[in-house]
């Protein structure tokens, strides 16, 4: 019975080792998002810079279309968006394998000279970085959905703003709850 119990548990603990595949996949899903959004980044210079010689920097050029700024605007919004889901992905990874797999030494090294947003030592390290970036992401699409809406349905846009307020009530409650008093 003994030998059967080492064998389960030995198994069981190697089992961790699945996270990999979310680590990777996520990473993956990223880089992905990181691609996605610089080349709209590029596709909109491109097509900034053809408007403007075009039609020059007059009134009637692309300061006076307003339907080309709000196409800006919107292209700008998304590509931060999508930086801020592939940093959520990136946070993602590397809290899994950090909490799964094994701590990152070259993270530990560079530690000392950078961010520690990377480090992960706990499950609550991970998700507090990243409801801190979901957060972020929130307030983008409220931007987003404000720069496509329309005045005649501003109570969406009140109710999506209230949805985002009580997100951010609620991890500010919980970080709260989490630190000793006096701080």
């Amino acid at each position: 019975m003994n030998r059967v119990e080492w064998i389960f548990e030995y198994l069981l603990w190697k089992s961790r080792y699945v996270v990999v595949t979310a680590v990777i996949a996520s990473l993956i899903s990223a880089f992905i998002l990181f691609f996605m959004a610089t080349g709209d980044v590029f596709n909109l210079l491109g097509k900034v810079t053809a408007s403007y010689f075009s039609h020059g920097a007059s009134a009637q050029g692309v300061h006076g279309h307003e339907g080309f700024h709000n196409e800006v605007v919107s292209t700008v919004i998304g590509a931060v968006d999508d930086y801020l889901l592939a940093t959520v992905l990136l946070i993602f990874s590397l809290g899994l394998y950090e909490l799964f797999i094994s701590k990152i030494d070259h993270a530990e090294k560079d530690a000392q000279h950078s961010s520690r947003i990377l480090l992960i030592k706990n499950l609550d390290d991970l998700k507090d970085r990243l409801a801190k970036v979901v957060l972020m992401i929130l307030i983008v699409t409220f931007f987003k959905n404000v720069v496509h809406s329309t005045f005649d349905q501003p109570l969406s846009i009140l109710y999506l703003g209230g949805g985002i307020l009580f997100v951010a009530l609620a991890l500010y409650f919980t970080y709260r709850s989490h630190v000793p008093e006096g701080e």
